[in-house]
């Protein structure tokens, strides 16, 4: 085998969500990080990942090449990846250390370590099920974004509503109807708190949507972020007092339960017993979110910092094979 220095690979098919969490555990963990891109070649874009040869990797022309040096320590995230990540495990003699984020849809005993969402139901030695997802928010970047928006709300009341819009998915819709009556319950919160909203949308919110939260929002202290110049994101997390997030979201419900503060989930309408129902009532259950009805609640809990253990253990398996 050809080893390279102490470093990581980043493997995923490209989709923002999923390279954005592996990124994350990837940065937690701390070694240097090349980020590839993974594009199957035919036959195998067709076939799942357990029909796949162990030697092939399969990389189309589109993707990074995948060549030796090995990496120590490969993260691999996404159903595209998985192949080209045991072949990649097979030809480097087990030396490089291969986790996988999501369900790999194959025996997970093939990787070193995987970690699954609680709705995948999967279990094993080497399984570590989390509860969100994995993101690359850190208090580091929260208390910086924070600092960075200070002076652009420090006028607004407190108690500070942070409100994280998504919008439609093949899950949920976000039509003027559901707009209008999420307005109506931020407003009755800002109105009977005496406080303020910080408001984000997101390109799924729709214009038709974002514009009746616009005009209905004004009527409270509020700043809407337009869409230019630094996303407010980090900051919001930072100064808000307590969150309000719509339920289409696993990353910002889970970005927004890092802080600690109070999070409420905002039900969208839409399909019923979904990955994304599951979620959030095992987020209920364990203390981090409470539905929102217009008002807005006191708890408290230790923040959701699943990808830090995750880095850990990670750090430890690699030290223990040197």
């Amino acid at each position: 085998m050809t080893h390279g220095a102490r470093d990581c690979w980043v493997l995923t098919g490209g989709k923002l969500g999923t390279m954005s969490g592996a990124l994350g555990l990837a940065e937690a963990v701390g070694l240097p990080i090349t980020n590839k891109h993974v594009s199957s070649r035919r036959p195998w874009r067709w076939l799942p990942p357990a029909l796949w040869p162990t030697s092939v990797l399969g990389v189309g022309p589109e993707g990074d090449a995948l060549e030796p040096p090995w990496p120590s320590l490969l993260i691999s995230a996404g159903e595209r990846a998985v192949g080209p990540a045991l072949a990649i495990r097979r030809r480097s003699a087990g030396e490089t250390f291969c986790v996988h984020i999501q369900h790999p849809r194959v025996n997970p005993k093939r990787f070193d370590l995987v970690t699954a969402s609680a709705h995948d139901q999967l279990t094993g030695p080497n399984v570590r099920t989390t509860l969100g997802a994995l993101h690359r928010v850190t208090h580091a970047a929260i208390e910086a974004g924070a600092a960075q928006l200070w002076d652009a709300v420090a006028h607004l009341p407190r108690p500070r509503i942070g409100v994280l819009v998504g919008g439609a998915n093949r899950s949920y819709r976000f039509d003027p109807e559901t707009a209008a009556r999420f307005a109506t319950r931020l407003v009755d919160a800002a109105t009977e708190t005496g406080g303020s909203l910080l408001i984000s949308a997101s390109r799924r919110t729709g214009a038709a949507s974002e514009a009746l939260l616009r005009t209905r929002l004004a009527a409270v202290p509020s700043t809407f972020w337009d869409g230019t110049g630094n996303n407010p994101y980090l900051g919001y997390l930072g100064l808000a007092d307590a969150f309000v997030v719509t339920s289409d979201s696993v990353n910002m419900t889970t970005e927004a339960c890092l802080t600690g503060k109070p999070v409420h989930v905002f039900k969208l309408p839409g399909k019923r017993r979904t990955k994304f129902e599951t979620f959030h009532e095992q987020l209920v259950a364990e203390g981090y979110t409470r539905p929102f009805e217009g008002r807005i609640e006191s708890w408290h809990y230790e923040g959701l910092d699943e990808r830090t253990a995750l880095a850990h253990e990670i750090i430890g398996r690699l030290r223990s094979d040197t």
